[in-house]
């Protein structure tokens, strides 16, 4: 009644009829402040948001109540029986089946640990808090330090911000996870002609901070593929997804006050949980990455509990802001983009040098390292891609050609060429582990929207290879590449943290396959001898795989490696090789392997790691001559040429600007060495030296410079 008093207040105000009451769960106070979201001038704007609030919310709101109702009566109807929970320490809890929760066994542990926990894991699958546990079982609880508790922190901050624009725009939700990064979340909503901005983001946040301070539990009820269709009825994009759901999959909706979602979970206790919240920017998106699909407005987020991080998080963004590569790149005329060819970048003569050293420090660990280098085309008839399993899961990504009534596409990736390679003759297990290295050129079709500089491309390159080889020497194979990244991301700088993705619910192949397989991963990385983590299911259907993301100067994760083991592909195109006599044919194991990644997007990073200022061994200005005035300048070209000749890149400053000015120069052009000669100089054939931020200079003579350069070159300094 409360509800409808309310309503029926705003509407006299706006002339407008009064709505029927809206239900809202007895746990909250003040419902009323749901309906305080809808501005006045909101109703005003938007006749519609007015019956969207009263008609579609109440209706899920209803729906959700009704089958929640109908599933605990169920559970408490079932026995309580005793069960045990193992901890990881090996402690055990005791509990009662179907009402018992990870919360309880929390609580039972520690207060702090009760009030920190965001998920548990229950014999390896995350489960809600405060979801009742099905039996014996094994418990991890997490907390907002792990990825675990982050990733799912991030993920219910996506709903209480698409609460928030649901109940401030009466926009049409579509999906809200946490971003692939590990940094924050999202979510894509369609808005019809409203165009979202900054000026719109602290609205937003008063909206998903009230719903914090109401402590809206997450709310977890199964349905069916009827049930969830009656439920999101009005919205055609949540339609679409249940519609596309395999027939076995177990559905799953969420609530959080008057938000009720689509969504597999599972989510934070309740939103309290989130103490620090912000609206980072807001861009275009189509629905499932179709540009001839619906035109999306995506709002991305952060989140922390507390506002410490919150604002250190904040000053990370200004201080990256500083580095964008896209700026950095301008402003030391790298690289550039046009609108004649979108996501596919022009390299300059300085960026072309940098791409070069990249592809080269790869190329000359793939001669220590036992990788033979191949040339695969970039074009294939559609054929290739149907029996690879592309055509059918990655067609709309590709770039197709129609030749001769023949339909080609360029290629997204090398692996299946590789496959070709490996096929075209008849193979011993004594070549085996073949290792093919491919820095070919690779096409995806990316919505414009999503190109980002140099980070999401249309056109790139990778240092892609693929290892073929038996079972008996995965586990080698394994560790040899673990020590290639490290060797590689030590160079740069990098930290990295390493996890084992198992084995996913759906997944191709048989199950001693994979559990040998993953066998051999962990004993790879236990020999390995760096810390690393399980990540339970998030393995790729065709097989296992150890994800590694790196860390910047700036503390940001990339992915940027690749190491995943692949039992489909040679399944798919019956790859054999002739094992010892008396074993016949035998399939091999496919590794696919990256250690940069994208070069693009590797460039990128490592252009922001730096803030812009390369190492010499990397650099595109190694060194730059200044002459004190013109008489010193043939001296100058001399110690220009000596220099070049040994292979450094080199410059020199042949304008009549005063001497602090060309120093001054070079130094804002990152020169890693600013070389000075005078009349002096050229008498004694040596240079004063200054090196790049450094206000002291020395003197040394060609051949110590040259020397000098050389070390700092081979220790990739």
């Amino acid at each position: 009644m409360q509800c409808a008093k309310i309503l029926a207040t705003l509407s006299l105000k706006l002339r407008r009829f009064s709505p029927p009451p809206l239900l809202f769960p007895p746990h909250f106070q003040k419902p009323s402040s749901y309906l305080g979201r809808f501005s006045a001038m909101a109703l005003l704007d938007h006749p519609k948001d007015e019956e969207y609030l009263n008609k579609v919310i109440t209706k899920r709101v209803q729906l959700f109540q009704s089958i929640q109702s109908q599933q605990k009566a169920h559970f408490q109807s079932l026995p309580h029986d005793p069960i045990k929970v193992v901890l990881p320490d090996g402690s055990v809890k005791e509990g009662k089946k179907w009402e018992s929760s990870p919360m309880d066994i929390a609580k039972g542990i520690s207060k702090s640990l009760a009030n920190n926990a965001l998920i548990s894991m229950v014999n390896g699958v995350l489960w809600d808090m405060n979801r009742p546990l099905e039996g014996d079982c094994d418990l991890k609880l997490f907390t907002f330090d792990t990825d675990e508790g982050r990733d799912t922190f991030w993920h219910s901050s996506a709903h209480i911000l698409g609460q928030s624009l649901e109940m401030e725009y009466g926009c049409k939700l579509c999906i809200g996870p946490c971003t692939t990064r590990g940094e924050g979340f999202y979510y894509d909503a369609f808005y019809g002609d409203l165009g979202l901005n900054q000026d719109h983001f602290k609205s937003i946040e008063s909206g998903a901070m009230k719903a914090v301070a109401e402590k809206q539990p997450f709310e977890r009820i199964e349905v069916t593929k009827e049930q969830a269709l009656e439920i999101f009825s009005d919205n055609n994009f949540k339609v679409e997804i249940i519609n596309d759901l395999p027939v076995d999959k177990t559905i799953t909706v969420y609530r959080c006050g008057p938000l009720v979602d689509l969504c597999r979970g599972p989510h934070i206790p309740n939103t309290s949980f989130v103490k620090a919240f912000a609206c980072l920017k807001a861009s275009s998106a189509y629905w499932r990455g179709n540009k001839d699909r619906e035109s999306l407005q995506r709002v991305y987020g952060i989140s922390y509990p507390d506002q410490k991080r919150l604002k250190e998080y904040i000053e990370m963004l200004r201080e990256a802001e500083k580095y964008d590569h896209r700026e950095l790149g301008k402003k030391q005329e790298l690289f550039f983009n046009h609108a004649l060819s979108p996501g596919s970048w022009f390299f300059l003569p300085h960026g072309t040098r940098i791409y070069n050293k990249l592809v080269e420090f790869i190329k000359k660990q793939y001669w220590e390292r036992g990788y033979q280098e191949v040339i695969s085309p970039n074009m294939y008839n559609m054929k290739l891609w149907e029996t690879s399993g592309h055509a059918a899961n990655y067609k709309e990504n590709m770039f197709l050609i129609d030749i001769e009534k023949q339909e080609f596409g360029l290629k997204p990736m090398n692996c299946p060429g590789h496959c070709l390679m490996f096929d075209h003759k008849v193979r011993s297990y004594r070549e085996l582990p073949l290792r093919l290295a491919d820095f070919g050129v690779l096409h995806r079709n990316e919505a414009s929207g999503a190109l980002t500089g140099l980070t999401r491309v249309r056109r790139f390159q990778q240092d892609d290879a693929h290892i073929f080889c038996r079972e008996s020497q995965v586990k080698d194979e394994v560790r040899g590449v673990l020590e290639f990244i490290d060797y590689a991301y030590t160079v740069f700088g990098f930290t990295y943290e390493l996890k084992l993705s198992t084995r996913p619910e759906k997944y191709l192949g048989k199950l001693e396959t994979w559990e040998k397989a993953e066998s051999d991963l962990t004993e790879a990385l236990n020999e390995f001898g760096k810390t690393w983590q399980i990540n339970e299911g998030d393995g790729a259907f065709y097989g296992p795989k150890i994800d590694i993301s790196v860390s910047d100067a700036l503390k940001r994760k990339f992915q940027c490696a690749t190491l995943q083991l692949d039992f489909q592909l040679p399944d798919r195109f019956k790859l054999e090789y002739s094992a010892e006599e008396e074993n016949g044919m035998e399939r091999p194991v496919m590794i696919h392997r990256a250690v940069l990644g994208s070069v693009e997007r590797m460039l990128a990073i490592l252009l922001e790691h730096y803030k812009g200022k390369w190492p010499f061994w990397l650099s595109p200005r190694q060194a730059i001559v200044c002459p004190v005035s013109e008489k010193s300048q043939p001296y100058a070209l001399q110690v220009q040429d000596q220099i070049k000749q040994a292979g450094y890149y080199v410059d020199v400053d042949t304008t009549d600007r005063k001497i602090q000015k060309k120093v001054r120069e070079a130094q804002l052009a990152q020169f890693n060495f600013i070389l000075v000669v005078g009349e002096e100089e050229a008498k004694t054939g040596q240079v004063s030296v200054r090196v790049r931020d450094k206000a002291d200079h020395s003197v040394m003579s060609i051949p110590s410079l040259l020397q000098h350069f050389k070390e700092k070159t081979e220790a990739y300094q």
